[in-house]
């Protein structure tokens, strides 16, 4: 395993022909269908007794998906054939307490597998799909379909109606207050004995409903201006936690995109997102609704610490806008975040996750006994609360809540009790993340990075000691869930060119027994080279900058070679690190380029994932300026230890990638003297609101953020040459931006520029064809430019 060496040293060459003469690609095979390399394992679960594991694998020249039983202890994998498909298990199952059943969701359906015999019940068999489902507290199974909760009861296996939520006015409720209503009701007799009437037959169903125990309980009303958001009811079935928004909430006017290759032959449009800024996220607000009573009441969020404080006052000011009046907006932190609503296993508090809407602040608060909200952790961000690093939950006792948080500067685990501080369970500079509760509730199991930001394993964190121990030696670890019996580990596992493979450890740690490989004879038969991870000393005071180097295995002496910089997308993800990479058709590319004598750095500038909340944050108010100096100091580390020629560097990158390309070409000009952009960002005015206004509030606050981190503002200093690629359906990153962008650099009489349109590719190029044309293009760039 790989361990944390003196800066500025290379620090691995994966294993497996590191050594050997890697094999000559062509730019055709590296962009080709990627089924050539075969199936990654996408996704992968545990069979009930633990004796097997279950996992969906992509079909060789089809979209369809095949499901495959693999024996732990060994043998071959055999394909679940269609008529056993109901004999399946499946992921995000939930265990009683006894840990002796678990309850699942498969094709929109509730299952309960009992584990002492293997013995499946289904409760449900419909067209409508199930979610929510766990666990009550008299030993039966609660779920929800849409606004309706049910509970299953074991002894008599009747399914009930707990709750019906709806988003209308109360029948029950008198009229809101009218001159004219009055005047009539007060004026003509017959409307009012007709209303009387009607009252009374309303009346006398409810108390029927009421007293008659075969029927369904009544709806549960939240009123006509709301639209219901979420709700999870309580294990006991007494209470729901609901989550509404305003009805008809203006979200902003969204766009109108041109498709022009169609079946029709005609053109035709689609509906986009909005742009950030354009009334962004609709508030929230809570509800506490009692099963039994039918009284649905407000939870008032007015005792959140710093919920009434703007943190953008001062930047409200400066723009002349008027100061924030009352609270801050909030919204419960949806599960796709590690947010959500959680009820404890006794049904007797219920934990929730809210966020700021302007994203600096982010709470738990919990919901006791006396109905009133508790704020149990609140965690603070000059910058903008993580999308990830948020997942909570409830500890065995019912009463203490463990949770990931980033105050250190570091995602790490804590608990929490009642109102006392957090206690840590982790600490460093690294990063835990996924936690799992373990089976006996005595400790965790983590996602960690311990040794190094590139080396992922899995990590046993006693809940008693704070003891952290690796229970893993992959290097490059996915994900892994813990076995039904709680005692092995079902772990997703990748390396520089394996992609995802399953292997099975055991809970205490130790040797790995490797279940899957998939990669086809071909892929496994070439050799490749192997990315040297290298930490690159800043000279902006950013300490060092890890990165991928792909380097010839020995150098001519004396020769300088030209260099390629790629730059990975999304901003926020990490790129240099032991697993199988997202880019898997670069890292191809950069096997070509090092063939055709380039070297070639793939950086986690400042902003990327796996460094902690200063390096994510660096961005604040400021994208591509800090990266930007990154690639600089890559460049000088380049030319002063690998021969690069500084005088022959190109860069390219696509999405986050492309908009640095920009400004790497835009802010640096005769620094690169080529550059590919493609799917790129040109101005952060066009981009969505929940990425772009973390980072730069929004523009009628901030709108010097935007001016100084848009690439369109800098398109003067274009003096090298640049290749735009971008696909005309794209609906994350417009091609608009790529329009504008176009006609930026014709009003500015700029030279030695192109744009390629790809009229049936989105964000994520889905043609092989596609692919082909771009990355031709992209080498033929370099090699006319920087040989």
């Amino acid at each position: 395993m790989s361990r944390f060496l003196p800066l500025s040293l290379l620090l691995l060459a994966a294993a497996g022909g590191a050594h050997a003469a890697p094999t000559p690609i062509t730019i055709e095979q590296a962009m080709a269908d990627p089924d050539w390399i075969g199936p990654p394992v996408e996704s992968a679960w545990w069979s009930w007794n633990g004796t097997q594991v279950e996992y969906a694998l992509k079909r060789k020249g089809s979209p369809v998906r095949d499901t495959f039983r693999q024996p732990v202890a060994g043998g071959a994998a055999q394909q679940v054939a269609d008529d056993q498909r109901g004999t399946l298990d499946a992921a995000g199952r939930v265990y009683d307490r006894q840990r002796q059943r678990m309850a699942f969701v498969r094709n929109g359906d509730v299952f309960v597998r009992d584990l002492r015999n293997g013995a499946l019940t289904q409760l449900t068999r419909g067209n409508e799909r199930a979610s929510g489902v766990d666990f009550a507290t008299d030993g039966g199974v609660i779920w929800n379909v849409g606004n309706s909760w049910y509970h299953w009861t074991p002894g008599t296996g009747g399914i009930a109606l707990v709750a019906q939520l709806k988003a209308e006015k109360n029948p029950a409720d008198a009229p809101k207050a009218d001159v004219l209503r009055d005047q009539q009701m007060r004026t003509l007799e017959t409307l009012r004995r007709d209303r009387a009437q009607r009252d009374a037959l309303r009346e006398q169903g409810e108390r029927w409903r009421q007293a008659d125990p075969t029927r369904a309980p009544g709806p549960l009303y939240l009123g006509a201006d709301v639209e219901i958001v979420d709700s999870a009811l309580s294990p006991d079935a007494t209470h729901l936690v609901v989550v509404t928004k305003p009805k008809n909430f203006e979200d902003g006017r969204g766009g109108k995109m041109p498709l022009y290759v169609t079946e029709s032959g005609y053109e035709e449009t689609e509906d986009t997102r909005t742009r950030v800024g354009r009334n962004g996220f609709a508030p929230h607000a809570l509800w506490l609704a009692d099963t039994r009573t039918g009284q649905v009441r407000p939870l008032p969020l007015d005792a959140l610490p710093g919920i009434g404080t703007d943190p953008l006052a001062a930047l409200r000011k400066a723009a002349g806008k008027e100061p924030l009046k009352g609270n801050r907006s909030v919204q419960v932190m949806g599960d796709f975040m590690g947010g959500g609503i959680r009820w404890s296993a006794d049904g007797t508090q219920a934990a929730v996750m809210l966020r700021a809407n302007d994203n600096k602040d982010r709470w738990i608060v919990s919901v006791g006994d006396d109905g009133g909200l508790h704020n149990r952790h609140r965690l603070t961000d000059p910058g903008w609360i993580n999308w990830g690093f948020n997942d909570f939950g409830w500890m065995a006792d019912g009463r203490t809540l463990w949770l990931l948080s980033e105050e250190s500067g570091f995602s790490h685990l804590y608990t929490q009790a009642g109102t006392a501080r957090p206690r840590a369970l982790t600490s460093g500079k690294w990063e835990a993340s996924a936690p799992v509760p373990s089976a006996d509730g005595k400790g965790f199991y983590v996602l960690c990075n311990q040794q190094a930001p590139h080396d992922y394993e899995v990590c046993g964190v006693d809940a008693a000691s704070g003891q952290v121990r690796e229970l893993t030696n992959l290097d490059g670890v996915e994900d892994f869930s813990l076995s039904p019996d709680g005692q092995q580990l079902l772990v997703r596992y990748s390396g520089a060119y394996l992609p995802a493979q399953l292997a099975v450890v055991p809970a205490t740690g130790g040797s790995a027994r490797v279940l899957t490989d998939t990669r086809s004879a071909e892929f496994k038969a070439r050799q490749w080279i192997q990315p040297q991870l290298v930490a690159v000393p800043s000279r902006h005071g950013a300490g060092v900058v890890w990165a991928k180097y792909y380097g010839p295995a020995q150098k001519e002496p004396g020769r300088k070679y030209p260099i390629v910089m790629f730059v990975h997308g999304a901003g926020y993800l990490q790129n240099v690190h032991q697993r199988y990479p997202t880019y898997f058709r670069e890292q191809m590319f950069h096997n070509l380029l090092v063939q055709k004598g380039y070297i070639v750095l793939d950086m986690d500038y400042r902003g990327s994932e796996g460094y902690g909340r200063d390096w994510r944050t660096a961005i604040y108010r400021n994208m591509g300026h800090p990266e930007l100096e990154d690639y600089l100091d890559g460049l000088e580390w380049l030319v002063d230890t690998q021969q690069g020629d500084r005088d022959r560097a190109g860069i390219y990158g696509g999405s986050y990638g492309g908009f640095m390309t920009f400004m790497a070409l835009y802010r640096a000009p005769g620094t690169f003297k080529a550059g590919a952009a493609l799917r790129p960002v040109g101005d952060w005015h066009q981009y969505n609101h929940g990425y772009t206004s973390n980072i730069l509030n929004t523009p009628d606050i901030d709108p010097e953020a935007y001016r100084v981190s848009s690439p369109i503002e800098y398109a003067e200093g274009l003096q090298d040459h640049l290749l735009i690629a971008h696909g005309m359906m794209d609906d994350n990153v417009f091609f608009q931006d790529s329009v504008n962008m176009t006609q930026r650099l014709i009003e500015l009489h700029k030279d030695n520029w192109s744009i390629a349109p790809y009229p049936l590719e989105r964000h994520g190029y889905t043609r092989a064809d596609s692919w082909l044309d771009q990355y031709k293009r992209i080498l033929k760039l370099f090699e006319e430019t920087l040989k």
